[in-house]
């Protein structure tokens, strides 16, 4: 144990014929949130004695004092004391022996005998003190754009290792002046140690380059200025906040938005939108409570809102979806920019097309001059850069899409904890790896596509940062079934550094992060639907009724299989699952559907290589692929004949959709318990493709088409029940992003009397695949090593 530096309190008592000592112990996200001053303040203000620190496993509290006034003291600070960005996930309290002579209340320096089991704060947004203070004239920090507090500001980003402590940020370089060192030291103040502390006198600078690196004005304010007005101006700006750099530019100017597409290469994937004011944002989408408290929240995710009719953004910024991505200001910075700038503005990843997200200056310049016009830059540097979370809300409460800044690297907290220490690759698209240390599960922030070279670099320069801040030493690797994916054949790779390589099934994956997110030991029915995954029996499963728990699973039921010809390229162009979906329901003359396949692909000799393929089953797999159902659906409505981005057919379907259609296609569900039932594509499609030929409007046929896919789903998940007599349904995987039909399939699971379980801290897409992967090694390393 290091030296105490003891913060004493007036208070002095000694023991007395009632008094007892406790010892508490929290584990959670309890360090960098202002814990151990609130523990001051709380056993003061009660006359109690004691000591607070912070270790390797969280945050220890002895405290001596008569029995009342200790357990108002514990109802205090897990009640209404608590600190706002503290989460306890773990509470002990041990009676130990009074210590005769304790005189006043101690804050300890840190402690680090022990594992590093403690968490790291996520990055959380400036909070209202802070803004007050930055907007008031008469304080030090005025207008300065990394004003911070214990409650607030950046923390996963500038830890290098733990403890959190400022020697061991990226703030080390920064020696704090004498007020700053007086507010750090206080305990009565709200900047007690809080690591990244700064001002004008000694923090870190902003400054306004040209893309040839020359400074366009002076350094602070009126480089915050001219930077706005750039923004008006239509000019693009890249800004450095917290986990990285955006690419901002007016939201409302369509020239401005498209040239921004043009020289960031991103042709049709939405853009996300930043706001100064919530009032901003309801005038251009239509906002509901849960939406609200998400966006003002302290992790201020973007948030997915519905368009208004009239919404006056322009046209380019998120065509062929219903939706707009929204987040609010929530550095110190974007206060200060936005609302001298436009008000409202595109805010997108600082990078080219889908590489990783840029968080080093010279690397910004290197990388982003053809595509800024200016760089608002600071030099605090970003230890981890991180991603803008993503959300939409389900069923009232927000569901993660993307899970990164003000979320990482908080873990989920499973059931039962691990005797082994264990990695878990996820997948190959929207990648985030996990670790598993005891009862924690530790999932990174999001990746990417590990197709992408520097993005591979990225995912293994995030594994071995995560597994040094958490002092893991894997002895188990999962990774996923696929043999074509970059992380099985990783695996494969460094197979020998580990005891065990445990290869996981996709959709079990899928449906084991939803037990492992709500503490759920099982079975329960899975109602899992995806793009792709790959199957048991080498076909590609996308459609499935599963029944399992964290050691096994069953498949009762699935889609139908329906040949897909073209491997990889079947994922972007539609008419490949279109024209197996055809052969597969009308038989191989496709004559008929001509006209159709003519709209999907004009050029006929292209198509007949793809019928070849069919008839002569070359490069062609069977699959029950859901997402690929959505994609020939969607092509078939003339919205389109590619997915240039993931999901990008999908939702333009779902966009589409009249809202109050209640009726469907027909539902057809063969086969029994003993081999098994299979939903099957012919009655519906019929119906479908007779809409089409009878000139019914594109919504209602998309309508339709959802409404009968959520059918589906429930009569085989009824067929589960009743083969099992299990009540409880888990619902994940990529196509469940679609708030459209997730919320008629919630809907008809509780109509029919079933308990619904779906994914909210994890993303039901890709994201989550690690998280199930390292339950499901938690729950076998026993039996397997």
């Amino acid at each position: 144990m290091q030296t105490p530096e003891r913060m004493r309190a007036d208070a002095s008592q000694g023991p007395g014929p009632t008094t007892r000592r406790l010892r508490i112990h929290l584990s959670g996200r309890v360090q960098g949130v202002g814990f151990r001053p609130t523990v001051y303040r709380v056993a003061t203000c009660l006359g109690l004695t004691g000591l607070v620190r912070n270790d390797g496993q969280g945050l220890t509290i002895e405290v001596q004092g008569s029995g009342p006034a200790l357990d108002a003291f514990i109802e205090r600070i897990r009640t209404t004391d608590r600190p706002p960005l503290a989460s306890i996930e773990a509470w002990r309290v041990d009676q130990i022996p009074v210590v005769l002579g304790d005189d006043g209340f101690h804050i300890e320096a840190s402690d680090l005998i022990g594992d590093a089991g403690c968490e790291v704060c996520p990055d959380v947004a400036v909070c209202k003190d802070c803004l007050a203070e930055m907007s008031d004239p008469t304080d030090r920090r005025f207008q300065y754009p990394f004003i911070n507090c214990t409650n607030c500001g950046p923390r996963y980003t500038i830890v290098v290792r733990i403890p959190y402590d400022r020697p061991n940020t990226t703030m080390a370089g920064f020696v704090m002046c004498p007020e700053c060192r007086k507010e750090y030291e206080d305990v009565r103040d709200r900047r007690f140690h809080a690591q990244p502390v700064a001002c004008p006198a000694c923090g870190p600078r902003v400054w306004l380059v040209g893309p040839d690196g020359h400074k366009l004005c002076k350094e602070g304010p009126d480089a915050i200025d001219q930077a706005a007005a750039m923004l008006r101006a239509g000019r693009i700006v890249a800004v450095k906040g917290i986990g990285g750099f955006h690419l901002m530019v007016d939201a409302c100017n369509d020239d401005a938005v498209r040239q921004l597409r043009q020289r960031k290469r991103r042709d049709h994937k939405p853009f996300a939108m930043m706001a100064a004011s919530i009032k901003q944002v309801a005038r251009h989408a239509q906002l509901c409570p849960p939406a609200v408290d998400a966006l003002l929240g302290p992790q201020a995710p973007i948030v997915l809102l519905p368009k208004r009719k009239d919404h006056g953004i322009a046209n380019s910024v998120a065509q062929g979806v219903a939706t707009f991505g929204f987040m609010m200001c929530y550095a110190p910075v974007h206060h200060l920019l936005l609302p001298k700038g436009p008000g409202v503005v595109v805010a997108t990843s600082g990078n080219i097309s889908d590489e990783p997200l840029i968080c080093d200056n010279d690397m910004a310049l290197r990388q982003l001059a053809q595509v800024a016009d200016a760089f608002l830059m600071h030099d605090r540097p970003i230890f981890r850069q991180v991603d803008d979370s993503v959300v939409q809300i389900i069923d009232r409460q927000p569901m993660l899409i993307r899970r990164a800044r003000g979320y990482v690297p908080e873990p989920i907290f499973m059931r039962h904890g691990s005797s082994h220490q264990i990695l878990a690759l996820g997948a190959d698209l929207k990648n985030t790896p996990c670790l598993v240390k005891g009862n924690q599960l530790i999932c990174s922030e999001h990746i990417g596509d590990l197709a992408d070279a520097e993005v591979f670099r990225h995912y293994l320069r995030s594994i071995a940062h995560l597994e040094g801040l958490f002092d893991i030493r894997p002895s188990l690797l999962a990774c996923d079934m696929h043999p074509g994916y970059v992380s099985t054949s990783y695996a494969q790779k460094v197979a020998g550094r580990f005891k065990m390589v445990l290869q996981v099934q996709h959709h079990w994956a899928h449906l084991a992060s939803v037990l492992a997110e709500h503490q759920l030991d099982g079975p329960v029915i899975g109602l899992i639907a995806d793009g792709t995954g790959y199957g048991p029996d080498g076909a590609i499963w996308g459609c499935e009724c599963l029944v399992g728990d964290l050691r096994r699973f069953d498949r009762l039921a699935h889609l139908e299989y329906y040949p897909l010809p073209g491997g990889d390229k079947a994922a972007k162009e539609a008419i490949r699952p279109l024209m197996g979906l055809l052969t597969k329901v009308a038989g191989p003359d496709l004559r008929s559907y001509q006209d159709l396949l003519d709209l999907a692909m004009p050029d006929r000799q292209s198509q007949q290589v793809i019928y070849r393929q069919l008839g002569a089953a070359v490069n062609t797999v069977q699959t029950s692929s859901l997402g690929r159902l959505f994609d020939a659906v969607a092509c078939l409505l003339g919205l389109g004949t590619q997915n240039h981005y993931d999901g990008q057919l999908p939702m333009a379907l779902e966009a589409i959709a009249w809202p109050d259609v209640s009726d469907g296609y027909p539902v057809t569900l063969t086969g029994n318990q003993e081999t098994g039932a299979q939903l099957s594509l012919m009655p519906f499609m019929d119906g479908l493709l007779n809409d089409l030929k009878a000139g019914l409007a594109p919504g209602l046929i998309s309508a339709r088409f959802h409404n009968v896919v959520a059918k589906g789903l429930l009569e085989m998940a009824i067929f589960a029940s009743r083969t099992t007599g299990l009540r409880s349904v888990a619902i994940s995987g990529g196509v469940f992003c679609n708030r459209y039909l997730t919320e008629r399939v919630i809907g008809l699971l509780r109509q029919a009397g079933l308990e619904v379980y779906w994914n909210r801290r994890v993303p039901a897409n890709d994201g989550g695949i690690s998280v199930g992967q390292a339950a499901i090694a938690s729950s076998l390393v026993g039996d397997r090593l």
